[in-house]
């Protein structure tokens, strides 16, 4: 855990409070793809995640969408 998230981890009492997101590539044998995954820092695990050829705002945006809405629109 990064020293930004272990300042978090002492605040985090519940589920849906704090999310961080990342993007990383895959070689896929012929190009590569690029993963972005959002994570809820209480839980530690991963709360929505989008593929895609191009590394943009649009594939950040559906794995932040896909998080949203798993977990019931929270904050809403």
């Amino acid at each position: 855990m990064t020293k930004n998230a272990s300042l978090y981890s002492a605040t985090i009492l519940k589920p849906d409070q704090v999310w961080c997101g990342d993007v990383t590539y895959i070689w896929t044998g012929s190009r590569w793809a690029y993963l972005a995954v959002v994570l809820d820092l209480f839980a530690r695990k991963p709360v929505g995640w989008a593929m895609s050829f191009a590394p943009d705002s649009e594939l950040t945006a559906k794995a932040l969408q896909m998080a949203w809405e798993l977990r019931g629109h929270p904050n809403r």
